[in-house]
């Protein structure tokens, strides 16, 4: 008994945010969705060191090789030491293709902490990666394939991360920022400000989206650098990311603001910035950040669609868009289905952000069944 009522006291002196944590950690989904984005996100931190070859390293005579697996047992029997098999390589008699075979007299043991080419991690210069083989020049440890020049596309795609799931916060931060500010302004004051914010939003949501990103992306210059480019694109996803939440935050600041407290820091002398930066701002921070989790799959989506299109980042900058470039051949399709491979990550970070934004959505209203 003494056990409930002390749960019970600890609820009622709980605060807003200790009950909202707690109920979120009982949605499991959503907690394991967290743990997957926040070690995606480290691995692209560290992207660098766990590639093991820089994103540009060819390997001329490696084209278009399939996933390569690793293995602890051959036929000399069990090895401590995981290790791949070398390939050797034989041609199609029909259509002249390159077919890789296994070689299984070669075995090249993966080495871990390995020295290689050098990358920037955490801002030093280092030549440290976490595994690489003491193989020969044409020879090398490929777990996603290569692509048509001979990239190992299992770095490709860690270095492609940087730039696809970094645009999403970056872009969601403007946006947010954006959106919170000219929504409580606009549901707070009314009058002549709420009209003009709400058609302006009225007319940028009358575009169609993706027409629209597409002519934006297109004014960038082709020659203008990759850090430009890159800055450009998450400007513009920006500038047409923040009405949702501007309208949401509307929404809920039209019903706030005839709250007791509101009216108290008025009638106390609080000024319009004081009443909407201390009281209206934190009184919609939850469903803002419900709306930032859900926006961000939707930024890394825009991106990989323009990227796609050759209208968003551009090589030899790497993204997941630019690197599913690759796949609108039906040739990829039908015989190197492994470029593909970004397409996965993209769902996977598009999945587990819905997961994280339904777990938030619950918290928010942490007295609800």
């Amino acid at each position: 008994m003494t056990d409930v009522t002390d749960a019970g006291n600890r609820d009622y002196t709980a605060g807003q945010w200790q009950l909202a944590w707690r109920k979120f950690k009982q949605n499991k989904v959503a907690l394991g969705a967290g743990v997957v984005l926040c070690l995606m996100y480290l691995v692209t931190l560290l992207s660098g060191f766990v590639a093991p070859y820089e994103p540009d390293r060819r390997f001329s005579e490696r084209p278009f090789v399939p996933p390569q697996g690793i293995h602890l047992w051959s036929e000399r029997g069990f090895h401590w030491r995981p290790f791949v098999y070398g390939l050797e390589v034989t041609f199609d008699d029909k259509t002249g293709r390159r077919i890789y075979v296994r070689d299984n007299t070669a075995l090249y043991p993966l080495q871990f902490f390995a020295s290689g080419g050098a990358h920037g991690m955490l801002g030093f210069n280092s030549r440290l990666h976490l595994f690489g083989v003491d193989a020969p020049e044409a020879e090398g440890v490929f777990l996603f394939g290569t692509d048509r020049q001979g990239r190992d596309l299992f770095s490709r795609v860690l270095y492609g991360a940087r730039v696809s799931l970094t645009i999403g916060l970056v872009g969601v931060f403007i946006s947010v920022l954006l959106g919170t500010v000219l929504g409580v302004v606009s549901g707070y004051l009314g009058g002549w400000a709420d009209e003009l914010l709400q058609r302006t939003i009225e007319i940028l949501r009358a575009f169609p989206q993706i027409p629209l990103w597409m002519a934006l992306s297109a004014a960038i210059p082709a020659d203008v650098d990759q850090l430009t480019a890159y800055f450009s694109i998450t400007l513009i996803l920006s500038f047409l990311g923040w009405t949702t939440l501007a309208r949401m935050v509307r929404g809920k600041v039209l019903s706030l603001r005839t709250e007791e407290y509101i009216l108290a820091a008025q009638l106390m002398g609080a000024g319009h910035a004081r009443v909407i930066f201390r009281h209206l701002i934190p009184g919609v921070m939850g469903q803002i950040i419900v709306i930032a989790t859900i926006a961000i799959p939707t930024m890394i989506l825009a991106e990989s669609s323009l990227s796609f299109l050759n209208l968003g980042i551009r090589p030899p900058m790497t993204s997941w868009g630019v690197l599913l470039q690759e796949g609108r051949s039906l040739t990829t399709l039908y015989f190197h289905q492994w470029l593909l491979m970004p397409a996965i990550f993209i769902f996977l970070v598009v999945l587990c952000f819905n997961f994280l934004g339904d777990g938030f959505r619950d918290a928010a209203d942490p007295y609800s069944e």
